[in-house]
Order: C-alpha cells, then structure tokens, then sequence
C-alpha cells in the first residue's frame, strides 16, 4: 500500500471504540479513509478470543489495525497475569490468522513497551527486543503481545501476509482509563490528586520510590503514527512509537500537583513495586520508516489531560 491509499479501503479496527481506538480512527480519516467503510466491533458483541469471530470479522476487509487488548498497570498484572496471557495471546494469534485465511492486505498490529526486556540499554533499539526477560510484574502480558511480533514475521516469510508491528511507549490523554484498580501512572496520579483536594487531604500515597524513568506518548500522537504506518509502512521490522524523552516518576508527581494546585506531602510507598528501572525509546525508525515524530509537549499533554478529567469526573459527595 502506498501513500493515498486508504480512500477506498475496508478497515477493520478492534478496540477502536476504546481511549487510543477513537483516536486512531479520527486519524485515519484524516488521512484520507472513508468513514462509513471503518468497522468498529464491540467486546460485548465480538469476542475476539473465539475463532469464529475473527473469521467473521475479517471478511471483506482490506486492512486491519488490532488495538483490542485486555491491559492495566502494575497492580493489574499482579492480580490476573494469567488472564492477561490467555487474553492478549488469544485475541491477536488467532486474528493474524484469520486475516491470513482472509487475504486481508494489511494488518497492523498494536504491540507494548512492556515486551522490552527489564535491564536494557536506553533508549530501547527494536533490535534489543529480545535481549532479555520482561520486568516480572508484566511479563505474561509483555510476551503474549511479543508472540504477535514472531507470528507476524513468520506469515510474512511463508505466505507474504503484510503484517507490520508497533511499539507504542506509555500513553495518556483524553478518554483515558482513570479506574484506580486498572488505570496506569497518569491517569491514576490525575484522580488521586483531584480526589484528595475535594476531600481536602494534605498527604499523597504513591506507589514505589519515585526513581523510574517513563516516557509518554500523547494520545493524539500515537494515532497519527498509527495511521501512518497503516498507510506507508510495509516492511517486517517493529518500529517503536515515542517522544524519545524521560521523566523519573518523581518528577512528573510533582508536575501533575503543580499543575493541579496540589500543595499537599507525596508519602512514597516504597514497599510496593517500581516496575522497570527506566523505559525510554530510539524513535528514529518511525521518522525514518514512515515519517512520524511526536509534537504535544508532556507539558501540554498534561494540561489538556487534565483538563479533560475534571470537565468529566464525578464530584465527590
């Protein structure tokens, strides 16, 4: 598929009704995609870890972008590692499949940061992918979505399939997850905070010792690197998705209480977990591939995010 193609295409997007999903869509259209010809399954309607549904799904389409994942953050992975395995594993190895008995032309899968290994050079290079083992606490959910990546560049070497894999650091923004049992940094730190102020408490417990380094990702971004690749990219090579800069945990608590106003003490709970030591990406293949580069500051990031959670959250009673 070359540039200017996606006018007439039938795209499938699973997840695309979730937080990254309705942004990708947006952006697909932007790039030229027919809107009435994007399908967008539902998980309450389509189980994607039954075969059937995939097959199902799968007729008649030209290209399909898998997003659908089962994800949350550190105290997720801890609780249900098995489910996280099965889930991901399932959903994604039998619609590649599907898509293959299909001929769909193109799939365009949604891999994760939390595939890298847990001690790596930074910034992560693709070609470090398997330099070693996932940091533990998301390594079931890390290697189901790794497995993707090894299925994709088999089907591309025995049967041509033109599957193409993306890794996208930590995301926030808009329509995020902010559910304190599955959310991940941002999101969770956004409503700890606003809840404390309307509760009017003066001390912060967050997880671990503030040491880690993050990258994220704007959500608006990452669509747009996604859509791109869906429309120029064709090569067997996982590109990562990223900004190329890291905060330590410390330092972005400490950016979202000013921003938010918060002048209350953060108490480091550092008998719970850090996760991996620091996470930070080469992002020069995605330039390079297909032309993405991020443009939304964190700082701007985090104040439309921000903005956002307030105008939908829930007050407190």
């Amino acid at each position: 598929m070359s540039s200017g193609t996606l006018a007439q295409k039938r795209i499938l997007v699973t997840g695309g009704s979730g937080f990254l999903g309705r942004h990708v869509v947006a952006a697909l259209a932007a790039l030229g995609a027919d809107p009435n010809k994007i399908t967008v399954p539902r998980s309450k309607d389509f189980d994607l870890r039954q075969m059937e549904v995939c097959q199902q799904l799968s007729q008649h389409q030209d290209v399909i972008v898998h997003l659908a994942a089962h994800v949350g953050g550190i105290g997720l992975n801890r609780q249900k590692p098995a489910e996280l395995f099965y889930d991901n594993l399932m959903m994604g190895t039998q619609l590649i499949h599907a898509a293959h008995q299909a001929e769909v032309e193109k799939f365009v899968c949604v891999g994760t940061i939390c595939a890298y290994p847990k001690f790596v050079s930074v910034p992560f290079q693709e070609d470090d992918l398997w330099a070693g083992y996932p940091e533990e606490t998301n390594a079931p959910y890390g290697i189901a979505k790794k497995a993707l990546l090894v299925q994709l560049q088999a089907y591309r070497q025995q049967y041509g399939f033109n599957g193409v894999y993306l890794l996208p650091v930590n995301l926030y923004g808009p329509w995020d997850n902010f559910d304190p049992n599955s959310s991940h940094v941002i999101p969770a730190l956004i409503r700890k905070i606003y809840e404390a102020q309307q509760q009017g408490l003066k001390q912060l417990p967050v997880w671990g010792d503030g040491s880690p380094t993050r990258e994220f990702l704007y959500v608006e971004d990452a669509a747009r690197g996604i859509a791109l690749a869906a429309l120029n990219y064709n090569q067997s090579e996982p590109v990562n998705l990223g900004t190329g800069s890291e905060i330590s945990i410390r330092d972005l608590v400490n950016s979202i209480s000013e921003l938010m106003g918060f002048e209350g003490e953060i108490a480091w709970e550092i008998n719970q977990p850090n996760g991996q030591p620091r996470r930070c990406l080469d992002t020069r293949r995605a330039k390079e591939f297909f032309g993405f580069s991020a443009e939304v500051s964190l700082q701007e990031g985090l104040e439309r995010t921000i903005d956002w959670y307030r105008q939908h959250a829930t007050p407190l009673k």
